[in-house]
């Protein structure tokens, strides 16, 4: 494979602010070399474009993802895609983990999939025989019986029929972790307090901490991670203090929590763009609590972000009204309604994000001997952070060295059409 010469660039590395007229090298997978300079050992068969100044940045990457999720409503009582069958789920699932790829997202860590649908997409994806981005699979939800969304239609059925493992004392908890990794797994979904869109009393734990913790050590001890649903402090206090890898939503953070999950390298998901569309199409007690925990939310958010808490993008897709494909309108959410700066958003969508999938360094930043993901904007996305929601300003998007979309100008375009833009190919 010829090497892939970027020239005049616009570099935004995932971690730092934008620096122009940069050259960008691609060889295989990866990048082999950042800087202001031409290549000083150009190759015959060099592949070169003069981006005309385009920012190249890293892919994206969702933190909080369920490809399965179809048109579903918790206030509405609406299934969350279980009434069909598992080879429609599927087949939904393929479609929307493409569209997520083509939205600039070259990876996922999903938030739980029934019917280990999440580990035979990443399959297919990793053959070659469907089109997505990086995946890591999530299990199905893992709770106790009676915990917050059990008894809703879309969580009966038994055994892999249902979407929830139902686990109740330390040994069930061990067993269903240990099924959800057998299936394929690489990310346990545990539901640990009720609360953000859920029904049913939100103090505390919805478990016991000896049962989460057996989940903890069952997941750790078989290679996978553990994520939880949290929506109030002593449940977050308590799930990290134990060992659980990221905090989903996290309604109820305050400093202390912000504390301990630093110390601990936590993740936070905070995923609040759903209730914020929610809480404008719908009324009622439990759409009052989720406004009011929103609202915290929105709060506390910047005072997180300042202290370094690692934060990434991911919400609850495919819930009403949070369409699929509409992934890259929440760095926009954030910039505008938390006041969260766009580079920090973007840090959170890249080098977090790369950090949270891959579990390395190696995805998230654009530097050599990193793995070559990365999108080509039209425009500055710091200095005007809603171009990441349209698609359309993507004009390529790779993933691990090979073009998933290149719509650059070719030479023959540019020497036939006076009118041509930037960028071209070069020789």
């Amino acid at each position: 494979m010829p090497r892939l010469v970027l020239t005049n660039v616009r570099l935004l590395d995932g971690d730092n602010p934008p620096r122009d007229r940069m050259t960008v090298i691609v060889e295989n997978d990866r990048f082999t070399s950042v800087g202001n300079t031409p290549p000083a050992d150009p190759r015959p068969d060099d592949e070169c474009w003069d981006l005309g100044g385009r920012t190249l940045m890293p892919g994206m990457i969702h933190g909080h993802y369920h490809a399965t999720y179809t048109d579903f409503s918790a206030a509405e009582r609406l299934p969350v895609g279980m009434e069909a069958p598992p080879a429609v789920q599927t087949i939904r699932a393929v479609d929307h983990l493409k569209t997520a790829l083509h939205s600039g997202f070259t990876g996922v860590v999903s938030a739980g999939a029934p019917y280990a649908i999440d580990a035979a997409c990443k399959a297919a994806i990793d053959s070659g025989m469907i089109e997505g981005p990086r995946v890591v699979a999530g299990s199905r939800d893992v709770s106790t019986t009676g915990h917050s969304q059990d008894g809703f239609e879309w969580h009966w059925g038994e055994g892999a029929t249902a979407q929830t493992n139902i686990a109740d004392g330390a040994d069930a908890f061990r067993r269903a972790v240990r099924e959800e990794v057998k299936r394929g797994a690489e990310m346990i979904k545990i539901f640990a307090t009720a609360g953000h869109g859920t029904f049913g009393p939100s103090p505390g734990l919805e478990m016991t901490e000896e049962e989460l913790a057996a989940a903890v050590d069952a997941a750790h001890q078989r290679g996978a991670r553990v994520r939880a649903h949290l929506a109030n402090r002593d449940g977050i206090l308590a799930s990290v203090r134990i060992g659980v890898d990221i905090v989903d939503h996290g309604d109820g953070l305050d400093e202390a929590c912000i504390e301990a999950m630093i110390a601990r390298n936590v993740f936070l998901v905070p995923s609040i763009r759903y209730p914020y569309l929610a809480t404008r199409l719908w009324s009622g007690p439990q759409i009052d609590e989720m406004r009011a925990d929103m609202e915290d939310m929105i709060r506390i958010l910047p005072i997180a972000n300042k202290a370094g808490l690692k934060m990434t993008l991911g919400d609850d897709y495919g819930a009403k009204p949070l369409d699929h494909g509409t992934y890259g309108e929440e760095l926009a959410f954030y910039v505008d309604v938390a006041g969260i700066p766009p580079l920090d958003v973007i840090r959170w969508a890249t080098r977090y994000g790369g950090e949270m999938l891959a579990q390395s360094e190696e995805l998230g930043t654009i530097a050599p001997g990193k793995l070559a993901d990365f999108l080509i904007v039209d425009g500055d996305p710091v200095a005007d952070i809603a171009l990441l929601g349209d698609a359309r300003n993507l004009r390529a998007i790779v993933k691990g060295g090979r073009k998933v979309r290149w719509e650059l100008q070719n030479p023959s375009e540019a020497a036939t059409d006076p009118q041509a833009s930037q960028p071209t190919m070069i020789h």
